[in-house]
């Protein structure tokens, strides 16, 4: 008998570097699958889902290519990127049955709902998998800080971060081999330490507002319903 989910309603942070797969620009199809797949294993599970994807995988703001152009500027193309990778996510959903709705933080009426907390709240009670696109709607904050803000808003139980790596280490691990993994770590010991886990906004949120954060690997997207279930994947920050 399998054990009762962890989390009753989470907020899952991708990257949009985490749908390219083996590519270097994108959407890989393969990729978006199995991660869907695996959100379609938890969302039947009873936990209620809200999605946070970045849009690096298109353009982000911060980047070598956005540096060249205004910030705000930079920044709100890559919000059109979040959305972008939200529509996209959001056909791969509903391909698998679930229901989904997308929401964002800049009106755009012919494609998805405007944010409203009181509407997301309703999807999420209906058992919809809400994607939370745009950000803030603000330049100079990062998905990271719109996840957190969003997490808060619909009271999520945690943050659950996917990224490259199986947790939260004192350095890169792809660079520094004798990098060191934590099993857990302090919001306080990120920020001294200047750990690249989230920005330091998103962090800031998350410990005045005491909502953990769960950073695991994607790669392996069964990561996901292992960590969901109880399973030591991740590196707790809290």
């Amino acid at each position: 008998m399998s054990n009762p989910p962890a989390f009753k309603r989470v907020l899952l942070k991708l990257s949009g570097e985490a749908l390219m797969g083996s590519r270097q620009f994108g959407i890989d199809p393969d990729t978006v699958l199995g991660i869907a797949q695996a959100i379609a294993e938890v969302s039947a599970m009873g936990v209620e889902i809200g999605l946070v994807i970045g849009g690096g995988n298109f353009f982000r703001g911060v980047s070598e290519a956005g540096k060249q152009f205004d910030r705000g500027t930079a920044d709100s193309v890559g919000m059109l990127a979040t959305v972008m990778n939200a529509l996209i996510f959001q056909d791969a959903l509903e391909k698998l049955n679930l229901k989904t709705r997308v929401m964002t933080a800049v009106p755009m009426h012919n494609m998805a709902e405007p944010f409203i907390r009181r509407r997301a709240l309703r999807h999420l009670d209906k058992g919809r998998i809400v994607l939370f696109a745009a950000g803030t709607g603000h330049p100079y904050f990062s998905t990271d800080t719109g996840a957190a803000l969003r997490a808060l808003e619909i009271k999520a139980d945690a943050i659950l971060k996917g990224t490259k790596v199986d947790g939260v280490y004192t350095a890169d691990p792809v660079s520094d081999p004798t990098a060191k993994r934590y099993d857990c770590i302090s919001y306080q010991e990120v920020l001294e330490h200047g750990l690249r886990v989230m920005d330091q906004t998103a962090i800031a949120l998350c410990s005045e507002n005491k909502i953990p954060v769960m950073v695991f690997s994607i790669r392996d997207p069964r990561n996901l319903v292992k960590l969901i279930q109880g399973e030591k994947v991740a590196t707790l920050v809290s």
